[in-house]
């Protein structure tokens, strides 16, 4: 509908889904997956909110305006699963979510997805002077392990 892919994208997400190696994220990020949803710890990192978690639908759509209710419905439970996780595994003092359609709502990869951030107190989450960083897979996985342990964990029971 409204669609800023190039013609001959290739969604780096819908690799994640699949299970490849991409440059960054690796299958060992994912800590969720469902019929509908895959959920991973995000690459880029903002200073004092590390092991954020990116939540993406399986099937490739490109924005807000495209997903299915019944996908939208899957996305939104799961990232409230994410944030109890968070305040169980990361003892967070809060928890945000942010997703963004389009380029001029600042948009980078054209397969929508949505960011659960744990928040602390005074963490400037959204103070423009802390910049996003890459991580690398090494410190990502301690938290990827943690959290895939705490989904394990409830579904045991």
């Amino acid at each position: 509908m409204f669609s800023h892919a190039p013609e001959d994208y290739d969604c780096l997400f819908c690799g994640i889904v699949q299970g490849s190696r991409a440059p960054i994220t690796q299958p060992e990020d994912v800590v969720l997956k469902t019929e509908h949803i895959t959920a991973f710890v995000g690459s880029h990192w903002w200073p004092n909110n590390k092991g954020h978690v990116i939540i993406l639908p399986n099937v490739h759509y490109e924005a807000l305006y495209d997903i299915p209710y019944d996908v939208g419905a899957a996305i939104f439970e799961a990232s409230k699963q994410v944030a109890i996780a968070f305040k169980h595994v990361y003892q967070c003092d809060g928890t945000s979510i942010r997703q963004h359609n389009e380029p001029a709502g600042y948009q980078e990869i054209f397969h929508y997805h949505l960011h659960v951030f744990p928040r602390y107190h005074n963490d400037y989450l959204y103070d423009l002077t802390f910049q996003r960083q890459q991580s690398d897979p090494a410190e990502r996985l301690p938290y990827a392990q943690k959290l895939r342990a705490y989904f394990q964990n409830l579904s045991i029971k």
